[in-house]
């Protein structure tokens, strides 16, 4: 038996891997230590995310740490739903760098 190669998915676009930037209060707090938060593409890795981010918005990116949510469990009229996965990705960016994501000054 041959051995199945596993390979990621290319994104053609940068923008097909940053799906949306992340409104939270943590997110908010993060941003102080220049740090941003996205909503990426479930199939995307470290380095997809790097470049896409560095493609997009100009900035020099020191570092990625990605965190897999699991959808919660709702429930609805006929029984029980699950609300989407989502895969989140905290981007560090080098010193000086800035990206003017929500069109105001960082208090």
């Amino acid at each position: 038996m041959s051995e199945a190669v596993v390979t990621s998915k290319t994104f053609t676009d940068p923008r097909d891997v940053l799906v949306k930037p992340v409104v939270s209060e943590k997110s908010y707090a993060l941003l102080d230590e220049n740090k941003y938060t996205f909503i990426v593409a479930p199939g995307s890795n470290k380095t997809q995310i790097k470049q896409a981010v560095e493609a997009v918005f100009s900035v020099k990116v020191t570092g990625v740490n990605t965190i897999n949510r699991q959808g919660k469990r709702k429930r609805t009229k006929t029984g029980f739903g699950k609300r989407a996965d989502t895969k989140r990705a905290i981007v560090t960016l080098a010193e000086g760098d800035r990206i003017d994501i929500f069109g105001g000054p960082v208090s």
